[in-house]
């Protein structure tokens, strides 16, 4: 009891190690994943209290309060809805135990700290995040200058005359809601699993 609580008060409970393919089902994240819907793990950083879950659709942070307490809450940030950006990798200095990888997925700042022997897989997380962070940003851009020809082109359809004008509206609110759907489904990506099998090696 008293090294957990040294552990606390040192604050290397908060050094993290990452956890390797084998060891998935040995942590309590797993219990958490989708399964059922083709979820995976492809990286996994763990601490006495807290475990950091990142899978093919979403980051998995089961958040502890303290080495010695054993209440957790759990948040799930899908990387569809929650986009991540501000992406660093800070290594170790000379007597530095850790190196910590930052982030921010949606409103959520993470700043995680890993033992240094990791920091080579840590690379791999690092461009896998930057490379989501990318990708997420540049289809935003695409999905909006969609929406914004979409606009325009319904306000010059708009100005036609036709007798039918309910008919015309109708046809042109359906062809815009399919013309939408598949931008979005073209735009938003909400697995990303062949990202982290392109960076992930571990």
């Amino acid at each position: 009891m008293f090294g957990k609580l040294a552990a606390d008060a040192l604050g290397l409970s908060n050094v993290g190690i990452v956890v390797k393919p084998a060891d998935y089902d040995k942590v309590d994240a797993d219990d958490y994943v989708m399964h059922e819907d083709n979820e995976k793990i492809y990286f996994l950083i763990k601490s006495k209290s807290d475990e950091y879950c990142f899978t093919n659709l979403a980051l998995i942070h089961l958040d502890g309060t303290s080495a010695t307490s054993k209440k957790r809450v759990l948040r799930r940030f899908s990387y569809d809805k929650h986009k991540i950006s501000n992406v660093t990798l800070e290594t170790a200095g000379t007597i530095d135990l850790d190196v910590e990888i930052k982030f921010t997925i949606g409103e959520q700042y993470y700043s995680i700290d890993v033992n240094k022997k990791h920091l080579e897989e840590l690379k791999d997380l690092y461009k896998a995040l930057l490379k989501i962070a990318s990708i997420t940003h540049e289809n935003e851009i695409a999905l909006q200058h969609a929406r914004e020809s979409l606009t325009v082109a319904q306000s010059v359809l708009g100005r036609g005359q036709q007798a039918d004008a309910a008919a015309q509206f109708k046809s042109i609110n359906q062809y815009a809601f399919d013309w939408l759907m598949d931008a979005r489904e073209k735009y938003v990506v909400k697995d990303f699993g062949k990202v982290f099998e392109k960076y992930i090696y571990n």
